[in-house]
């Protein structure tokens, strides 16, 4: 078990299985996309341990309170590192969190994604610490995300070859 991993462990958290997506929803992309030392990786929703989609569904300000997608936040950033697990092999060739854009399925008005968004970036750098775990980030509205997930984020990440 790589060093992040134990860290996640110790935090009582479990990285999910690859996402269960309706019959009818196919996604031509890879999940994560290695290039050189750089992963690219696209944009997940918050999940279940077992890979479903989880709730709360809909839009911040409406059907979901901020705090309720600030953990869905927590929950992608979950997502997120199973995917860069399945890809990398190891958490530990992540040598630094580049840029993260973040989406917030936003109610008419609503305009605080910045704090639904803390949400991921409080996990990556309590997991991955500041030097590795801090990254430029832009946090925006929009006005609805597949499967009505509240909040949907995509990530540059630094690798070790």
């Amino acid at each position: 078990m790589s060093n992040y991993e134990q860290k996640l462990a110790s935090m009582g958290l479990v990285l999910p299985q690859p996402l269960k997506l309706p019959s009818n929803m196919v996604l031509p992309f890879p999940w994560v996309n290695v290039r050189g030392d750089r992963a690219f990786i696209s944009g997940h929703g918050p999940q279940n341990s077992d890979g479903s989609p989880a709730g709360p569904f809909g839009a911040v300000g409406e059907a979901v309170s901020v705090e309720e997608a600030k953990a869905s936040a927590r929950k992608v950033a979950l997502s997120m590192l199973g995917s860069l697990k399945r890809e990398l092999g190891s958490l530990d060739r992540i040598t630094g969190w580049c840029r993260v854009f973040g989406m917030v399925n936003c109610a008419p008005r609503f305009a605080n994604p910045p704090a639904v968004i803390n949400g991921f970036t409080e996990l990556i750098i309590e997991v991955f610490g500041h030097e590795v775990g801090s990254h430029s980030r832009s946090a925006i509205g929009v006005a609805g995300l597949p499967l009505n997930f509240p909040v949907e984020i995509e990530a540059e990440v630094l690798i070790s070859l």
